[in-house]
């Protein structure tokens, strides 16, 4: 049985998704953040030494980092679903959209987290921040154009790894200038899967 252990308005939502996506069977663990300082409690470290989440633990396996997760689901459990054929070009697209969602596009978007907490002293990070974040949201706007997800007119892992991308964008009230963006995440957070997964995982900030 694979076990997500799972926080509250955590990266983890996501896994819950893609499995409800792949159709699989599944137990949370729940863990909820401190309500004051919004960190993961420390009996995740009993999971993993890190102590956070997403992680999830299959057939004596323990995987951490949601990129690695989603790989790790759909290569083991999907049964050639929710990705490309790893012979065509389009994987190698589905790879990059992997590794890009937290390598690159989180960062500016952590730092504006981040920087809101410093008062005035964070006005002279403003400029910087804001302009990796245009930049960012505009090549996914750019890559959106004419497709209902990111490799075509089918949800693939990319669009599941990607999906926080969009929703903390939205969550700082950058998304809506971004048309296709926008769209792109209103479509799937219509997908029954989702919402399913949003009814398991519990209330989730991010869901709009």
């Amino acid at each position: 049985m694979i076990i997500v252990h799972h926080l509250n308005d955590s990266r983890s939502q996501r896994i819950l998704w893609l499995l409800e996506e792949l159709g699989l069977s599944y137990q949370i663990e729940r863990y909820e953040r401190d309500g004051r300082t919004r960190l993961a409690p420390p009996a995740l470290k009993a999971i993993h030494p890190l102590g956070k989440s997403p992680v999830i633990t299959d057939d004596g396996r323990v995987i951490h980092e949601s990129g690695a997760i989603v790989d790790y689901l759909i290569r083991r459990h999907g049964r050639g679903r929710l990705q490309p054929s790893p012979e065509t070009p389009a994987y190698d697209n589905y790879v990059q959209w992997l590794h890009y969602a937290e390598g690159s596009a989180m960062l500016p978007l952590l730092l504006n987290l981040y920087a809101s907490r410093l008062g005035e002293a964070k006005a002279p990070l403003v400029p910087r921040i804001d302009s990796e974040i245009a930049n960012h949201l505009g090549y996914i706007d750019d890559a959106l154009k004419g497709r209902q997800y990111l490799l075509g007119s089918e949800l693939t892992g990319a669009d599941i790894q990607m999906s926080f991308v969009g929703e903390i964008a939205g969550s700082f009230g950058r998304r809506a200038a971004y048309a296709n963006v926008d769209a792109w995440v209103k479509r799937m957070h219509e997908r029954p899967a989702y919402k399913v997964a949003i009814e398991r995982g519990g209330a989730y900030a991010l869901a709009h």
